[in-house]
């Protein structure tokens, strides 16, 4: 490993900020500290930050099973591949975008291990516990976006589920809604799971009950999740007053089998989503859901990964959850209090 800035910082006796103001032509320290910091970077052959040509990051987007990574939510994942993008032209890196469909992690794990990237990205969306440690065999920085797990030595920018779903109950519970159910996906990925737990959980705070015939599991597409609404409504005539859908797409199905099966969206029940993708605002009607910013979060990857590859590789795993805001548009109706 390369003498880091820290490793300057403890010999000389001062912050690592001050030996980067130094290093950079800063003010912000005296002449006397300067030099000496300066001499001290030289004993110890420092090279200096990468160059912008120097430095490359890569973005390992995986699709495991391909029920959420696929064309239907091409624009959630462009914005996290923006915010990547812009984070990684302000800190001098490149940035590289590996693919894989349906690949077996040995796949995965193979093409990584023969990147020369000095770090990566990886969108863990679809990824099992098991999955991501499989990746404790690559020895270079690693940060997991879309996905949080505790108790793994990892580093993970995610949104916030658990808390974002209790804003959508939250809203719910003050338009007047005490009977309220939860779609998820048939195939589990971990921020569903969250949003189930986070469902279950605010229910509770809440002092709800949790009615367990009001828990409905559809395909995570948009056509799958029209088509198993669509059937769910043929058999299961007794619904809640409001649906949470755990994301703009299951939402959207569900907007569309309600309007063909002659129930009235907010008069008859009133649905929420999660994600703001731009759907959600001219779906008919309008959807209140959940923004998380992608991009930002993308941003926040690559900032504790650049960090992690120049100064902080011995830092503790980083565990950051950004929260969420409410979008309020139509599709919820104020009912008179139980």
């Amino acid at each position: 490993m390369g003498i880091r800035i820290k490793d300057i910082a403890d010999a000389v006796g001062v912050s690592s900020t001050t030996v980067s103001l130094v290093l950079n032509n800063k003010p912000g320290a005296s002449d006397e500290l300067r030099m000496k910091i300066l001499q001290t970077a030289k004993d110890l052959g420092y090279t200096g930050p990468r160059s912008a040509k120097a430095g490359s990051l890569c973005l390992l987007h995986i699709a495991r099973h391909g029920h959420t990574i696929n064309r239907d939510h091409d624009v959630f994942i462009a914005d996290y591949i923006e915010g990547l993008s812009q984070g990684s032209k302000l800190a001098g890196y490149s940035l590289e975008i590996v693919m894989f469909k349906l690949a077996p992690m040995e796949q995965v794990l193979e093409t990584a291990l023969s990147k020369a990237a000095d770090g990566f990205i990886v969108l863990g969306t679809e990824l099992s516990r098991e999955d991501i440690e499989s990746f404790q065999v690559i020895r270079k920085p690693l940060v997991f976006i879309d996905t949080y797990h505790e108790f793994l030595n990892f580093d993970f920018v995610d949104m916030n589920n658990e808390d974002s779903v209790f804003l959508l109950l939250s809203h719910l519970y003050s338009m007047g809604h005490r009977s309220i159910g939860f779609v998820k996906g048939k195939i589990e990925t971990r921020n569903i799971r969250l949003r189930e737990m986070g469902f279950f959980a605010g229910l509770q705070k809440l002092s709800l009950e949790a009615d367990k015939s009001f828990i409905f599991s559809v395909d995570q597409t948009f056509h799958g999740a029209y088509s198993d609404m669509k059937s769910i409504l043929a058999q299961h005539p007794r619904l809640p007053t409001a649906l949470i859908c755990s994301n703009d797409i299951i939402a959207s199905g569900c907007l569309r089998a309600f309007a063909e099966s002659g129930v009235r969206v907010p008069e008859d029940i009133s649905v929420v989503g999660f994600d703001n993708l731009p759907l959600s605002a001219i779906s008919d009607p309008p959807l209140t859901t959940i923004q998380v910013s992608k991009a930002q979060i993308g941003r926040m990857a690559v900032q504790l990964l650049t960090s992690r590859i120049q100064d902080e590789a011995d830092m503790p795993a980083v565990k950051v959850l950004i929260g969420g805001k409410l979008m309020e548009r139509s599709s919820v109706r104020r009912i008179d209090k139980a």
